[in-house]
């Protein structure tokens, strides 16, 4: 090891895990750009990837995240970091080997601690999609993502509702769900995700009405003022390995399975959850495109929440296209709130309460079979929106807001029928395309606007959506996509010709 001088690095590097040392000290540690790094002080450790300065000074400059993660010295150790045996496990996943719980809890260890480079945590991605894993894997998987984080515990048992995604306008269903559960007492703190591939994930439609960033200490003090609460897991340092995959899976524009049920179970477990209800949207253009896939999937959950000790129930529910009229942050904000008004659309109306009645039914608050009317009711008679209203307070939001308080995209186009007839479809894949070139979720006023679903009737120049956004160069792309995505289809329609003009 070579002790040196720390100086903090002028530039913000997010959550890069570089430091830059003196030309001198690499060469005496035989260190080159790119090399690991390992850093040590008062007991502290932690590993880096080098970069080389200009001087020669005995010096290492670290940015400000490290610097106070190493206790604020103002000298260290430094030694060159062999290559960690996380990345022989990852070979060895590769190649079809299924790893034990020691070699998972390595990888995931590593992932956490920064040791491994987005390129490597990807060869862990595309395992997981090429080769697969077993039960068991999953198990040890999620278990490893669990004990690499926080854990929060309650004194009372812990309810939640997950779904799996795939289906625009998905994500206003939490919305009213959770407040329909919240009202009879049963204590559920949501922590929802934000998008990955969809125009909004809860989270995103959830910080239209408060905020959804909290600490652990936070937490446990929202948990006193309300019995719901709907924030995003990302700040709680719960199973940190998820977001730094989910990261990477953007990236790749992958999603394989044992990831996707790992991530979900390992959020949960660490939030304190025992009894999870899982929402599986299945049909054409959905994640899960028929029942039977449905049903190994829902089986697949079901075995590794058992290896986990976590009680789950699975909905198959139906996703052939967007759940209700709105697609993207602010629009489904505005739906969802008309719904916990008494309004909204039916889609949306059914499918909250069809999964806050089997929670309510899990939790023994409603009898068996009897979930759904019991929910019913509680939206009717405005306790679901009262308790809507005591957690948007509780999270720092206006309790006050009405549907049209809440603001779109400053840019609006409509896209009209070209001729009569009935609809025929409204896909999930090109309303999600086309709210995502929009600018949805990052911009949280664009998005998709439907006013048609399947068997509708129209004629010629009716509209059939709107696209909106805050920025007239997205809006003008996703315009263009229109006619070559053809999100929505009418009976006798022209979809395309063959050959082509010349």
């Amino acid at each position: 090891m070579v002790r040196v001088k720390v100086k903090l690095m002028e530039a913000d590097l997010g959550n890069l895990r570089v430091a830059l040392i003196g030309r001198s000290v690499a060469e005496e540690l035989d260190i080159c750009p790119g090399c690991r790094l390992k850093i040590c002080s008062n007991g502290r450790e932690v590993t880096v990837f080098a970069g080389i300065l200009g001087s020669n000074d005995d010096v290492i400059e670290v940015p400000a995240s490290l610097y106070k993660e190493l206790g604020s010295p103002e000298e260290v150790e430094v030694a060159p970091f062999i290559i960690p045996p996380s990345l022989h496990y990852i070979r060895e996943k590769l190649k079809g080997a299924k790893l034990d719980y020691e070699r998972m809890y390595t990888i995931i260890k590593d992932v956490v601690s920064g040791l491994l480079t987005d390129v490597e945590i990807a060869a862990f991605v595309a395992a997981q999609t090429s080769v697969g894993m077993d039960i068991n894997e999953m198990v040890h998987l999620t278990r490893a993502m669990v004990e690499t984080g926080n854990k929060l515990k309650f004194e009372e048992p812990v309810y939640d509702i997950h779904s799996i995604g795939g289906v625009p306008g998905n994500s206003k269903v939490s919305i009213v769900a959770v407040p329909i559960v919240a009202s009879t007492g049963v204590f559920i703190p949501k922590t929802s995700s934000r998008a990955i591939t969809s125009p909004s994930g809860t989270a995103d439609t959830m910080e239209v009405f408060a905020r959804v960033e909290f600490t652990i200490n936070e937490v446990a003090e929202l948990a006193k003022k309300s019995n719901g609460l709907i924030i995003w897991g990302g700040t709680l340092n719960l199973a940190p390995a998820d977001d730094i995959l989910i990261r990477v899976e953007y990236s790749l524009r992958l999603d394989p399975l044992s990831q996707m049920v790992a991530s979900i179970l390992s959020k949960k477990l660490s939030m304190g959850v025992q009894n999870l209800l899982i929402d599986i949207p299945v049909g054409t253009g959905a994640k899960v495109e028929n029942l039977e896939r449905g049903r190994e999937l829902a089986s697949i959950f079901t075995q590794v929440g058992q290896g986990l000790g976590l009680s789950i129930r699975c909905a198959l529910t139906y996703g052939g296209q967007p759940i209700g009229y709105t697609v993207g942050p602010a629009l489904e904000a505005r739906e969802a709130l008309k719904t916990l008004l008494g309004g909204g659309a039916m889609s949306v109306r059914e499918k909250a309460t069809s999964l806050a009645g089997l929670v309510l039914e899990m939790a023994g608050v409603a009898p068996r079979g009897a979930g759904k009317e019991v929910a019913k009711e509680i939206l009717r008679s405005g306790k679901a929106y009262q308790m809507f209203r005591r957690m948007v307070e509780a999270q720092g939001g206006n309790p006050d807001v009405r549907p049209e308080d809440i603001g779109l995209g400053k840019h609006k186009v409509e896209i009209k029928a070209p001729m009569d007839g009935y609809i025929t479809g409204v896909y999930n894949q090109p309303i999600t395309t086309l709210a995502r070139v929009a600018g949805a979720p990052h911009d949280k006023g664009a998005g998709v606007r439907l006013y048609v679903k399947r068997g509708h009737k129209v004629r010629k120049g009716d509209v059939l959506m709107e696209i909106y956004s805050n920025s007239s160069v997205r809006l003008e792309e996703a315009l263009k996509m229109v006619n070559k995505l053809k999100p929505i289809t009418i009976e006798g329609m022209l979809l395309e010709t063959y050959p082509e003009y010349v």
